[in-house]
């Protein structure tokens, strides 16, 4: 038998890294930005042309390459961070494994200038997909210029799995937001398409929060600072009265590289205790210096998953210090009354005699004392007659005749219940509209019986085969939802004005997903209207959300859209109709009445598909009069 297994060619096993190590355009700008900061660089511009899809392009002045490193940068495993398998556990560095630039040029058209510091004349070299085409030099500016085009033009499966502008662009926000938080001593430019999102200038890391997500946030943080022979942490934590339901702002930074560590968090969530709800979480922005020695950075490719040696005591460490800052920010004041103009009050002791001031009152002066002929007193003739009737005195004759009253009330709304003639019995003719509004269901229910409640949560009917249970939340979310891609036409939709229109604040991130959705979601009867900054004024939304928190229900919108829950592109009005529709649907627990049962009920058995809601889960469950029959 011939041998079967062969070496791999370069370029295919580039093309395979590149699959974990780039997901999305957001990955390059991580990538290439991180490297400029290793390189030393105090000035970093990233500029894009349609969310990436294009042109990712990062300029920074660190301190560039030679001929033969620019060269060598794109081989796999190529690296000026280690050198040895020792290096691993010293990293001082964002990269080290020396697979990024392979994987970019391979699923990618790049061109890289750059400058060593000190050198006359630098280099420019052209690759695509893995090839180099050429190589020359080039009269550039100091440190180093990538342009990444094209992402992905060899790999169509993944160009057209990629999401809409809006999301891709988010992602990047994402990204960047991290790495310009971390590296505050950095000066940061995000353009995109022409228009600058970002110009950060350097600062300290609170200033830098503060221009990232607006000052007003400057006055939500509580500062904390805690440093063991283990670790030092630093940072800030948001005070409880700012938590959040969504768009909470949650960063762990470890040795200047951004972590998850839901570990952490579950520590910091304990200390909050009862001072959040329970649906709510706070924001905290907090940096960890380590030992390199005691993490472990080469768990997952995106270098975000961290393994700490000391897990459970810097566990204990960070509860303590978010308790401590807690507990500093909710601590009583004292009461610091001002004295100055005070008056001068003499100490009291026992021997001090304290005399109440003295008026000229007539003790026998009484305004409702009959007057008599002749007596004095003022000119006043109201004369009021208290005597004519006695008052009861006698209290369980008075509680005897009440319950006497309520008696006789309950004996004559018995007797009217007996001598009312019952309502009639429904038609014929009354029963054919009702199966004929209920066409294309099997279902037919026997509308002289009302339907009932159970638990707050099921609507219990019945039906000519049994008993039709109906799980409530769903099935007002099927209605919703029908209702809202009926009016995407244009010509039935129905939008409730807001009398103060609520003023929503997004992220850099969220604004840009909104900005994608506005023109779809006003086709449904929302409507916004941008103010300063990443603020909307929300001015009307859809008939039927009463009592519905309206914030709450487009971030859910905006965030359903961010985690790709379906194209934005494709099937966009579906998505947003259902996504509304669920966040408005009556939640669990909910009471209704009688007319409201039967509206609900009416109103979903004249859907054309009422069983199942848009993503497949079932409505209605029917209990057969044989399956009741068994029971017994």
């Amino acid at each position: 038998m011939s041998d079967i297994i062969k070496l791999l060619p370069d370029s295919v096993a580039n093309q395979i890294a590149a699959g974990e190590v780039i997901q999305r355009p957001a990955s390059v700008v991580k990538e290439l930005v991180e490297n400029a900061i290793d390189a030393g660089a105090t000035n970093v511009q990233i500029i894009l042309k349609e969310a990436g899809r294009t042109l990712i392009q990062v300029i920074d002045n660190g301190k560039g390459m030679t001929p033969t490193d620019a060269r060598l940068a794109f081989e796999r495993h190529s690296t000026s961070k280690i050198s040895k398998a020792e290096d691993l556990f010293e990293l001082h560095t964002m990269g080290f494994r020396g697979e990024a630039l392979a994987s970019i040029c391979a699923i990618s058209q790049v061109e890289l200038r750059t400058c060593a510091k000190g050198a006359q004349v630098g280099t420019k070299i052209t690759l695509n997909g893995s090839t180099c085409e050429s190589q020359v030099p080039d009269v550039c500016p100091e440190g180093a210029n990538f342009m990444v085009k094209n992402i992905f033009f060899n790999v169509p499966a993944r160009r057209k799995f990629l999401k809409s502008n809006q999301v891709e662009l988010s992602n990047i926000v994402k990204e960047f937001e991290k790495l310009a938080l971390v590296n505050h001593n950095v000066e940061f430019t995000l353009v995109n398409n022409g228009n600058i999102m970002y110009k950060l200038l350097p600062g300290n890391f609170k200033q830098r929060i503060a221009a990232v997500w607006g000052r007003n946030i400057d006055q939500q943080l509580i500062p904390l600072n805690i440093d063991t022979s283990l670790c030092k942490i630093t940072g800030f934590i948001g005070k409880p009265e700012n938590a959040r339901r969504r768009n909470y702002l949650q960063y762990f930074f470890v040795n200047g590289r951004y972590m998850r560590h839901p570990y952490f968090h579950k520590a910091i969530m304990s200390s909050y205790g009862q001072l959040i709800p329970d649906d709510e979480q706070p924001n905290y922005f907090l940096v960890f210096t380590v030992d390199p020695e005691s993490i472990d950075v080469n768990i997952h490719p995106t270098k975000t998953e961290i393994k700490f040696e000391n897990e459970m005591p810097i566990w204990q460490i960070l509860a303590a210090a978010v308790k401590e800052s807690l507990g500093r920010f909710i601590a009583v004041p004292t009461i610091d009354f001002d004295t100055e103009d005070a008056p001068n009050i003499p100490a009291y002791n026992e021997h001090t005699v304290v005399s109440a001031p003295t008026e000229g009152i007539d003790p026998t002066y009484n305004p409702f004392k009959p007057k008599r002929k002749g007596q004095g007193g003022g000119a006043s003739t109201y004369t009021p007659d208290f005597n004519q009737k006695k008052p009861m005195t006698n209290w369980e004759l008075l509680y005897q005749n009440f319950e006497n009253s309520k008696q006789a009330g309950l004996d004559s709304i018995g007797t009217e219940a007996v001598t009312k003639p019952s309502a009639p019995s429904p038609s014929s003719e009354t029963m054919a509209s009702s199966e004929a509004n209920l066409q294309g269901s099997l279902l037919n229910v026997d509308v002289s019986t009302p339907c009932i409640q159970v638990r707050g949560r099921y609507l219990v009917s019945p039906v000519k085969s049994g008993l039709m249970i109906i799980d409530q939340h769903r099935a007002h979310l099927r209605v919703l939802y029908d209702q809202y891609m009926a009016n995407i036409d244009g010509k039935n939709i129905t939008s409730q004005s807001i009398l103060f229109p609520d003023i929503l604040q997004l992220t850099p991130a969220q604004d840009t997903i909104l900005s994608g959705l506005e023109p779809e979601m006003e086709k449904i009867g929302f409507n916004f209207s941008r103010l300063s900054g990443n603020d909307w004024s929300i001015n009307a939304v859809p008939a039927g959300m009463d009592h519905i928190d309206i914030k709450d229900t487009i971030l859910q919108v905006i965030d359903s859209a961010e985690s790709g829950g379906a194209s934005i592109s494709e099937k966009v009005y579906d998505h947003i109709a259902f996504t509304v529709a669920k966040a408005a649907a009556l939640p669990y627990g909910t009471s209704l009445n009688a007319d409201e049962m039967d509206k609900l009920l009416s109103s979903l058995l004249k859907l054309q598909n009422p069983n199942y809601t848009p993503d497949g889960k079932t409505i209605i469950k029917l209990i057969t009069n044989e399956q009741i029959e068994k029971m017994f």
